[in-house]
């Protein structure tokens, strides 16, 4: 049992895990700070394009 408990204290199996979550968890926090910043200038460049597909479509 005690051989047990001390395995069970070296392994540190799912650390990597843990740190994969925190690092997607910050790029994930990074992108939306992005897209918050930016939203109007990213609904813009939609916006135009999506105005010059509709003036193609109409010709």
């Amino acid at each position: 049992m005690l051989r047990f408990l001390k395995k069970l204290i070296k392994d540190d199996s799912g650390q990597t895990m843990a740190e994969y979550a925190l690092i997607l968890a910050a790029i994930a926090i990074v992108v939306l700070g992005v897209i918050f910043l930016l939203g109007d200038e990213i609904s813009a460049v939609f916006n135009k394009i999506t105005g010059e597909m509709g003036e193609v479509v109409e010709e």
